[in-house]
């Protein structure tokens, strides 16, 4: 046998026997192409958004008091008070009870101007605005619990996966392609 025909059967041979580990090695179980999904939780955040809310009120008011010391009753009800104190009695007797009629009937409309003043009132339409928050929830993501070859684990997806979770290479593709 010749020399390049030797080389020729050795370079056969290892072509050979790669090709056929190579093709045994891609048949080999290199493990599941697939991890059940054992439990899939969706993982939430609540959103808060404030906003106004307007509504018109019904508001009695009083009204602007025009004479604050009640000059005007004091002096209306101390002539009546006066006058009718005046009819009563006689002679000294007729300036006291003239005095006291005075002082009384001035007391007595002093407190009615008061009474008259606090009912003497208006009422208006206003805009009353309060800040109301509302609040609702959104998925961020996904809590999933799969089983790979017996092994329990745990991964947050960004994505519901389904029944199962594609394997390469021992490793979870957790990309959508």
């Amino acid at each position: 046998m010749n020399k390049s025909m030797m080389v020729g059967a050795v370079l056969g041979a290892v072509v050979v026997t790669a090709g056929g580990a190579f093709a045994t090695y891609t048949l080999v179980d290199r493990g599941p192409a697939f991890a059940e999904v054992v439990g899939v939780e969706p993982v939430k955040e609540v959103i808060k958004t404030p906003r106004e809310v307007c509504k018109d009120v019904t508001v009695t008011r009083q009204k602007p008091v025009q004479d604050q010391h009640r000059i005007a009753g004091t002096a209306v009800g101390a002539v009546v008070g006066g006058l009718l104190g005046n009819q009563v009695g006689g002679g000294s007797g007729k300036k006291i009870a003239t005095v006291a009629g005075a002082v009384g009937g001035g007391y007595a409309g002093n407190q009615v101007q008061g009474r008259m003043q606090a009912n003497d009132t208006y009422t208006t339409t206003e805009t009353r605005c309060s800040t109301v928050t509302d609040t609702h929830d959104k998925v961020v993501g996904y809590e999933v619990k799969y089983d790979l070859d017996g092994k329990i684990g745990t991964v947050r997806m960004d994505r519901d996966p389904g029944n199962r979770i594609p394997v390469q290479d021992g490793q979870l593709v957790l990309t959508q392609q």
